[in-house]
């Protein structure tokens, strides 16, 4: 059974490590889940309903770039340094781990591994990395609103592949699905009102 939120509790309230971390201190929790945990820990910001400006942008960029390589089947992530080694301010993590420990405690209570090809087959992979691109796009558009549903089909997808939970991950690519429907739904309303107002007469 997945153990994220003890994992999350120790390592940024029990063995707390300096005011700031990097990215490649915090792989050191996720040992062989690394696509699933980078996918959690990066989406949680924005899944959450607590503030998280300045994070969209670029956590959906590295995600966009995990995506990639999870479709290609690598077994391992790669990141530039400049994102592994970037400073990270500890206070601002815990606020979105603290509120985010209930919401993965609930997940945990019924998560077990389950329908493994979903996560491990490599149709499985590129469905699964196809609906985290298209959300991870999704997270980096700069309108209110349209990056919390595609933050938290990331989540939920990268949950199950931390306990190999194929039934999570489909539920997580459901979600990612209604959160592609309302997205585009908001693209297309400001298009059309965009379009009205131009050839509206002066």
């Amino acid at each position: 059974m997945a153990q994220l939120s003890k994992d999350l509790q120790r390592y940024f309230f029990e063995d707390v490590p300096d005011d700031t971390l990097t990215l490649a201190d915090v792989l050191e929790l996720a040992g062989t889940r690394l696509f699933g945990f980078l996918f959690c820990l990066l989406a949680l910001p924005s899944a959450l309903p607590v503030p998280a400006a300045g994070y969209s942008i670029p956590f959906g960029l590295v995600m966009l770039l995990l995506a990639v390589q999870f479709m290609l089947g690598c077994r391992s992530p790669w990141l530039p340094g400049w994102i592994m080694y970037r400073l990270i301010a500890l206070s601002r993590m815990q606020t979105f781990v603290k509120a985010g420990i209930p919401w993965i405690q609930r997940i945990e209570r019924f998560s077990k591994p389950r329908l493994s090809p979903v996560c491990n087959s490599r149709p499985g992979r590129a469905l699964l990395g196809c609906a985290i691109a298209l959300m991870a796009v999704f997270m980096m558009i700069p309108i209110p609103g349209t990056n919390t549903l595609p933050a938290m089909g990331i989540f939920i997808i990268g949950f199950g592949l931390l306990d190999d939970d194929g039934a999570i991950s489909l539920a997580g690519l459901l979600l990612s699905l209604i959160a592609a429907i309302f997205v585009l739904s908001i693209l297309y309303a400001l298009f059309m009102g965009g379009t009205l107002l131009v050839s509206a007469p002066i």
